[in-house]
């Protein structure tokens, strides 16, 4: 995944807000959310986006919401979304209905 603008990725945030804070290793939480590690290092490195079933997982582990965590993603793969195709979204002229 490339990284658009100076945003942050799901991957930054599950390791500065999640794992670092907390001392969790990328194993130990693979570990206790029952997926190989490398699921969770390619997060984290942004080579894999959160998936629901992954996110489910987190959510479980970390007490928040699956939403969270689909939002984060969601939200980062339209901001990419955005800025691929910026000038071309720009060009399209929103429907109105004729009264």
């Amino acid at each position: 995944m490339n990284k658009p603008l100076n945003l942050p990725t799901p991957g930054e945030i599950l390791a500065t807000e999640f794992l670092e804070p907390m001392g969790l290793t990328q194993y130990r939480l693979a570990q206790a959310i029952h997926v190989p590690q490398t699921r969770i290092a390619a997060i984290v490195k942004n080579g894999r986006s959160i998936t629901a079933d992954t996110a489910l997982r987190l959510a479980r582990f970390f007490g928040t919401s699956v939403e969270f965590w689909m939002n984060l993603q969601s939200q980062y793969d339209a901001d990419i979304a955005r800025e691929a195709i910026g000038d071309d979204l720009e060009s399209i002229e929103p429907f109105a209905l004729q009264a």
